[in-house]
């Protein structure tokens, strides 16, 4: 067997059609494939990524392999997560056929990413990954939950998403994926992709978004499920007062105003000019249900016809 060069292992323009031909695939926009063809990006990623030799790299959408090869020749080990039935078939092949060596350090495993709850083999270090657009941010935070393990993540999102994850409080795109990023990591923009290293060339800009995971979680007696409620609910309606738009989660505005002032947040303030621990002080804060009033002889039978 003849040894080629260790660049000659990546994937280049003609590697990734000719096997994109073999294997009868074409990118569907309904999986937001586009596939990387140039291997100085994918290098570039991992170098920004800060792949360490003793990594064990999650890789989500891997595509036809572009990136996860340029992975194998740094991280210890690389899992990727893959949906689509040919390419999960076909990519220990190629890891096989041009990446021998290492063949044995990559694992695959078939599934939609958003249902993983475990994986083969030691438990990820980082997270590295070029993210189908049209689920980047629900399937980064479900590995972020989901894998603590994980310290750092690069992802390359469509650009205006990145905007979103990086973006503080105060600016014109900080939302729901801002808050809720940086209630597991420290978010940053860490560059930018141009739009003629992918095949089919994406009709957006692509950029580079850093998460390294907190070391001290956010310090707070709500659970995650309880501060994300809250703000899912006051990022809702973006134009009210966050007492008008966490009425509905406090069971009325008066209740929404006492655990706004509780939690020391202006009841007329909004939602983009909080922080996460703001919304976790809120959650807190949170009263609970009033009981229900015993219900009146002959009361239930009336609710009951009149739901019918």
């Amino acid at each position: 067997m003849s040894t080629s060069p260790a660049p000659d292992a990546l994937l280049g323009p003609a590697d990734i059609r000719e096997l994109a031909a073999v294997l009868g695939v074409r990118p569907t926009k309904q999986r937001g494939q586009n596939f990387v063809i140039d291997a100085n990006t994918v290098r570039r990623i991992v170098r920004t990524a800060e792949v360490r030799p003793d990594d064990v790299v999650l890789e989500v959408g891997p595509g036809l392999g572009s990136l996860t090869l340029a992975l194998l020749e740094t991280a210890d080990r690389v899992t990727a997560v893959e949906i689509d039935d040919v390419l999960a078939g076909a990519l220990p092949a190629t890891v096989a056929a041009r990446m021998p060596q290492r063949a044995e350090r990559f694992a695959l495993v078939h599934s939609d990413a958003m249902q993983v709850t475990e994986l083969p083999g030691p438990a990820p270090t980082a997270l590295v990954a070029n993210l189908p657009y049209n689920v980047a941010v629900p399937v980064l935070l479900h590995m972020l939950e989901t894998f603590p393990s994980i310290e750092r993540t690069l992802v390359m999102v469509q650009s205006e998403v990145a905007d979103r994850l990086a973006a503080g409080p105060g600016s014109k795109v900080y939302g729901v994926p801002s808050v809720k990023a940086n209630w597991y990591a420290e978010v940053k923009r860490a560059g930018a992709i141009g739009r003629k290293v992918f095949w089919p060339a994406p009709n957006v800009d692509s950029g580079l978004v850093s998460l390294v995971r907190r070391t001290e979680p956010i310090a707070t007696t709500a659970s995650r499920r309880e501060v994300f409620a809250v703000v899912d609910a006051a990022f809702a309606q973006r134009r009210k007062t966050l007492r008008a738009a966490l009425a509905g989660w406090a069971g009325s505005a008066a209740r929404a105003e006492e655990a706004l002032v509780a939690a020391g947040v202006s009841p007329q303030a909004r939602g983009e000019s909080l922080t996460v621990e703001e919304f976790a002080r809120i959650a807190e804060n949170k009263q609970p249900e009033q009981p229900e009033q015993p219900e009146q002889p002959g009361e239930s039978g009336r609710r009951e016809e009149s739901s019918e």
